[in-house]
């Protein structure tokens, strides 16, 4: 199974320090033999990626971006022989939105010809790779363009959580469809660096925990010594972060999704449950 780090803070030039808070609470790497391993973040309007050696001990700190980031997308996973790590690794990118899809859908083949038939020339396009995971992502995007809202900063992070949901709608019927009487695990992420949205669907875990402010931080070297005149203090005890992740090593402050909620969190940092509906 593939796991998933998805991470939206207040202060992108805390993000590392967020990320080193949660050193020993989450599991990056659940499948030791994951051989595509990558990290989306953000730079002011640049989206980044960069894939991990297949070889790499992957730690939480090696997440964070060397630069100022509001946010941070990882995803490790196993490719079957013959894939091209270079075009199938996720996070997937598309201009400002970071995708990831944890699964995989089992005898996907049949319908993906049928899924992409919805997909905008220009959108079939940007699917380069041999994935379901791909084709998820474009069913998203298409729902983005059709509501005119790709690359809208204010998009509101319900309505975001909504198309989300939707598309797992889509995915569910094309199943139904095909003669599948039970639908695999299928928990995706995404975020434009401004929200973050995840859905769950099926039996297959899905936690989010929110980070709140503290006037100390290990990778700083802030502590209750530090004088309060100190920019950082201030800095520190305002920062906010919420996090989803797909393993984590104990439960006691994290709050499991439940099968069929999507989670919707804005700038603001405010967390949505989407019910089914």
């Amino acid at each position: 199974m593939s796991s998933i780090l998805a991470a939206l803070s207040s202060d992108p030039n805390l993000l590392r320090c967020e990320l080193h808070r949660l050193t020993s609470q989450v599991v990056l790497r659940p499948d030791a033999q994951a051989n595509a391993l990558g990290v989306g973040s953000y730079a002011q309007e640049e989206v980044l990626l960069r894939r991990l050696a297949p070889g790499t001990d992957v730690r939480l700190d090696d997440l964070g971006p060397p630069h100022e980031s509001e946010a941070v997308l990882f995803h490790a996973g196993r490719l079957p022989p013959g894939l091209s790590p270079e075009e199938n690794t996720q996070p997937f990118r598309a201009r400002h939105w970071l995708f990831a899809h944890q699964g995989p859908l089992p005898d996907f083949a049949p319908l993906r010809a049928p899924l992409l038939e919805r997909v905008p020339d220009h959108l079939q396009r940007q699917v380069v790779g041999a994935t379901d995971s791909e084709v998820l992502f474009a069913l998203f995007l298409t729902r983005l363009r059709d509501l005119g809202r790709t690359d809208d900063p204010r998009l509101e992070p319900d309505v975001a959580g909504r198309l989300l949901r939707d598309t797992v709608r889509e995915v569910e019927a094309a199943l139904v469809r095909a003669g599948r009487v039970r639908t695999p695990p299928l928990n995706l992420v995404a975020t434009n660096g401004a929200v973050l949205v995840a859905t769950r669907c099926g039996e297959a875990p899905l936690y989010y925990t929110r980070l709140e402010g503290s006037a100390e931080c290990e990778r700083c070297g802030v502590d209750a010594a530090t004088p309060e005149t100190r920019p950082a203090v201030g800095a520190h005890r305002r920062r906010r972060t919420v996090v989803v992740a797909t393993h984590v090593t104990r439960t006691q402050g994290w709050v499991e999704l439940a099968p069929g909620t999507t989670l919707a969190v804005g700038a603001d940092l405010q967390v949505q449950h989407l019910p089914p509906s």
